[in-house]
């Protein structure tokens, strides 16, 4: 459900204290204050939309010095077929174990 921005109209017919409700769309809206009375209205407020995500971002997030502040393990594979430990905890060398038969 969304988030209602209301303000309580003054005697003068300028706004007065801003408050929050969270109504269904299909609800009208207020014309009183739920708890004082007042009259109110609903007013337009700055809208919550998320921003784009770009590449940078991306690689910002996922950076090895990111990664490792956050606590993250990484391995990377060397030529000998082994995982050698790059940043965090664990083990330094990660190889495969030998196939049975």
């Amino acid at each position: 459900m969304p988030l209602y921005l209301y303000e309580v109209v003054n005697d003068d017919g300028t706004g007065g204290e801003q408050f929050e409700v969270i109504q269904r769309m299909a609800d009208a809206p207020l014309v009183a204050h739920p708890e004082t009375g007042q009259p109110c209205r609903r007013v337009f407020g700055a809208p919550n939309a998320p921003r784009t995500w770009t590449d940078s971002q991306g690689k910002a997030a996922t950076s090895d010095k990111n990664l490792e502040r956050l606590g993250f393990t990484q391995y990377v594979k060397g030529d000998s077929g082994r995982y050698e430990k790059k940043f965090g905890k664990g083990p330094d060398l990660i190889k495969k174990p030998p196939k049975n038969g």
